[in-house]
């Protein structure tokens, strides 16, 4: 009996909170916040951002799968072609990431030689 009172006053409160209107502060502040990315405005500065963008993602990526096909690795329980299939994915996936690095760092080299 008092587990079903525990549960209906947690759930009742939980009803409460989410019912409960919020103050919304919007109409406080007047300034605009720059969402856009670092505020450039000119073309060149754009094409980075997002070329820095795409290239942190796929670092992002490629972290990701490194940790998957480290999971692979040790579940395949010493089965020689999973093993080999998981080690296979690391090493190319090392390979990419420092491909990867390698474009970062040459765009942005290139981009920092054409701006001075």
């Amino acid at each position: 009996m008092m587990q079903r009172i525990s549960t209906f006053g947690t759930s009742l409160l939980a009803a409460i909170a989410c019912s409960t209107p919020f103050q919304a502060f919007a109409q406080l502040n007047t300034e605009v916040p720059d969402v856009g990315g670092g505020g450039t405005t000119d073309l060149k500065g754009a094409i980075l951002s997002v070329i820095k963008y795409v290239l942190t993602f796929m670092t992002l990526v490629a972290v990701v799968v490194i940790v998957v096909a480290g999971i692979r690795y040790i579940i395949s329980m010493g089965e020689s072609g999973e093993k080999d299939k998981a080690k296979n994915m690391i090493i190319y996936t090392v390979i990419g990431l420092v491909i990867i690095l390698l474009a970062r760092a040459i765009v942005t080299f290139t981009i920092g030689a054409l701006g001075s």
